[in-house]
């Protein structure tokens, strides 16, 4: 029901803590400013107008009456007595004159007589033409007996005070939303991996989040962190033992049962390699202003020198933008392998939208099922019996590393299947 309010709403925070600010100060304007116009607009101008109707009738029936005090009697009630102009025959008023309004209604029904008021010619002191025997009269008076000087200074005082308590309310609420502010890009910057200094600040609500912040912080990294040291320990451990068994078997003689031992180590020397490649995944180089057009184009002419052919589709025109290029050539290199080895064609297809850059690596191979995709990006997850192996088999982690790398990034890896070539297609998104 209150969908299209929600559409509405503002999506940021100080947007909407500004909307909170303003809807209670603009309402009770409006309400306040609806009961002074009522009172200013209606109430008081129909009472002075209906006691300066009687004066101005005792004036009329004095000049009606040819008494000779009549210009007594009104210059003891401070109105001027003259000849009415021949062409105002009619009301006139200017059209922000809203007290106007009601004093030219109460003056028409409180005295029969009346042709005209005038309140332009003479804002100061208008003119009511008065129709009596003598012909017509024009009497004038102070404007402020007709209705309340200035009804509007009050309205404009109130508008002024609310506008500056607004900007003062406003500069307060800057500086309580700052820390949040704060919170929000440290969090973000950790997101893709970065670690940016963060000094919890703000109400106590504030800080408390923040300090939470940084020990989940601390935590994430030292897992991180436990984590590389273990598999990097492990894949070091196991080199000295595997060195060992390939200088055994490399003393005996030769036989169906040595070359098969040495496959196997070399299997596993390799299995051990693509434990340190994940580990190291966490060690990304820092950020530097780099054409990812340049950075694509060295890496397959690597790629071209190692025998390895990729097609390249890049666009028309490139741009500096802030890339982990070590990082970014791993994950490539580790998408680029996993296609060629189940593929015999392999393309790399670089987009650069406004807020992001994709890489697109598709393949002519069998492809991943829809349903098993998620799996494929598992760690140590071997499709094998959905992909080619006549090339050789992985041992599950190629996906993965480009994944952890994609979202140390703050980006992400998806796959899908390949409309031009027929096998996978997977796309590395990383936001700008």
């Amino acid at each position: 029901m209150f969908g299209w309010l929600k559409r509405m709403m503002p999506r940021g925070l100080y947007g909407r803590a500004a909307l909170i600010l303003l809807v209670p100060i603009i309402t009770l304007q409006i309400v306040v400013s609806g009961q002074i116009l009522q009172r200013y607009f209606r109430e008081v101008a129909a009472q002075m107008s209906t006691a300066l109707a009687l004066d101005l009738q005792l004036v009329a029936d004095a000049v009606a009456a040819g008494e000779g005090r009549a210009r007594g009697i009104a210059a003891a009630l401070k109105i001027d007595i003259a000849m009415a102009p021949p062409g105002l025959l009619r009301d006139q008023r200017v059209l922000y004159d809203l007290t106007g309004i009601e004093a030219i209604a109460v003056l028409r029904r409180e005295l029969p007589g009346l042709v005209a008021v005038d309140l332009v010619s003479n804002w100061r002191r208008p003119m009511i033409v008065i129709d009596t025997q003598e012909g017509n009269i024009a009497l004038s008076v102070a404007r402020s007996r007709m209705s309340a000087s200035n009804p509007h200074q009050l309205l404009v005082l109130m508008v002024a005070l609310g506008l500056f308590m607004t900007w003062v309310a406003y500069l307060f609420l800057r500086n309580q939303l700052k820390p949040i502010k704060r919170l929000s890009d440290a969090a973000e910057a950790f997101g893709k991996g970065r670690v940016v200094t963060y000094h919890p600040s703000g109400a106590t609500e504030v800080r408390s989040a923040g300090h939470a912040f940084l020990d989940m912080r601390a935590r994430i990294e030292g897992m991180i962190e436990q984590r590389t040291l273990m598999l990097s320990g492990v894949s070091h451990d196991l080199r000295t033992p595997l060195t060992r068994m390939k200088l055994g078997l490399s003393m005996l003689d030769e036989g169906p049962e040595v070359e098969a031992l040495l496959r196997d180590v070399a299997e596993m020397e390799a299995l051990l390699a693509t434990f340190l490649d994940f580990a190291r995944s966490e060690a990304l180089d820092d950020p530097v202003a780099i054409d990812p057009i340049a950075l694509v184009q060295a890496l397959v002419d690597d790629l071209a020198r190692g025998g390895v052919r990729v097609d390249l589709v890049l666009p028309a025109r490139g741009g500096t933008v802030m890339l982990r290029p070590q990082a970014v050539r791993r994950c490539l290199t580790n998408l680029i392998s996993n296609a060629q080895r189940y593929g015999t064609t392999v393309r790399l297809t670089l987009n650069l939208p406004p807020r992001s850059i994709r890489f697109s690596i598709e393949d002519d191979g069998p492809g991943i099922p829809a349903a098993r995709r998620a799996e494929a990006l598992v760690p140590f997850a071997r499709l094998d019996e959905a992909r080619n192996q006549d090339k050789g088999s992985g041992v599950g982690l190629g996906l993965a590393i480009a994944r952890d790398i994609a979202q140390r990034h703050g980006g992400s890896l998806s796959l899908s299947d390949s409309a031009a070539l027929g096998g996978l297609r997977a796309d590395l998104v990383l936001p700008r």
